[in-house]
């Protein structure tokens, strides 16, 4: 029996065929779960509904995150689909504006730039977890959100997204506490460097991937079948003792940082 065979999931932000979320739908499709696809306005809508086929998911709804009015009509809109209730869902949306993901933190930063990335990075996944929450009870739920080493180590160039994913790993650790006595995990993975439509607006992105792939124990770069398989593997049974994680996937990188920096400052 495949991994998720029976399961109800949602997954978040795909943008392309190139992105995150979309290798996770795939792993979760081809592990033999059920999904919606979420689309945030029109522009991506025949795209999404595209992939939706390729698929073969119960539904495509739109979601803005930024919207209150619209995660409550999106959380309807899954409840007409699946009105017993649904698995889980990947969180897999985050914004920063341009100029605070390239160059000096500092110069880069806004008052408002600062809160509309907290806003749709990290406050997004409780928001919808609250929204969600109804139709989750009571099935072992699953949650995963998508981080990075920025969050916790300065990355040149993350800047304020770093500091919405560190919230973002907050936000999932307080969830799975507030959660965890109704049976749902919160997990969040934290993938290495992927050449994404998102990571594209991120200042110096090709020096980072090649350094992530020079110095990784594994001396390569993880990709979106990579992370789609271990989030597959988050939201089936057999990580049912695992909640208030971040799972890193990215070839080891993370654990030789400290080292790198230590051996380039000497």
């Amino acid at each position: 029996m495949a991994l998720l065979t029976g399961k109800k999931l949602l997954i978040t932000g795909i943008s392309s065929n190139r992105s995150i979320a979309y290798g996770i739908a795939k792993a979760c499709k081809e592990e033999g779960a059920e999904l919606i696809l979420t689309y945030n306005n029109e522009r991506f809508r025949e795209r999404l509904e595209r992939f939706a086929n390729d698929f073969g998911a119960a539904a495509v709804i739109q979601l803005n995150v930024a919207s209150d009015e619209s995660i409550e009509a999106a959380a309807a809109r899954v409840k007409e689909v699946w009105p017993e209730g649904f698995d889980g869902f990947v969180h897999s949306i985050a914004w920063a504006p341009r100029e605070a993901i390239e160059g000096s933190f500092l110069e880069g930063l806004s008052r408002e730039g600062f809160m509309a990335a907290i806003n749709i990075s990290a406050y997004s996944f409780a928001a919808l977890a609250k929204a969600f929450l109804p139709q989750l009870e009571g099935r072992k739920a699953s949650l995963v959100t998508l981080s990075f080493l920025g969050a916790e180590k300065v990355v040149p160039n993350y800047n304020t997204m770093g500091v919405a994913k560190a919230a973002l790993e907050a936000v999932t650790r307080y969830m799975a506490a507030d959660l965890g006595p109704k049976g749902i995990r919160v997990n969040a993975l934290s993938s290495g460097p992927i050449r994404t439509l998102a990571a594209s607006g991120i200042k110096d992105f090709q020096k980072m991937l090649a350094h992530a792939r020079d110095i990784s124990p594994l001396r390569q770069t993880v990709t979106i079948e990579d992370v789609g398989r271990s989030t597959a593997f988050l939201l089936s049974d057999y990580a049912l003792g695992i909640t208030a994680e971040t799972l890193y996937v990215d070839a080891g990188f993370q654990a030789m940082a400290g080292q790198v920096q230590a051996q380039e400052e000497a």
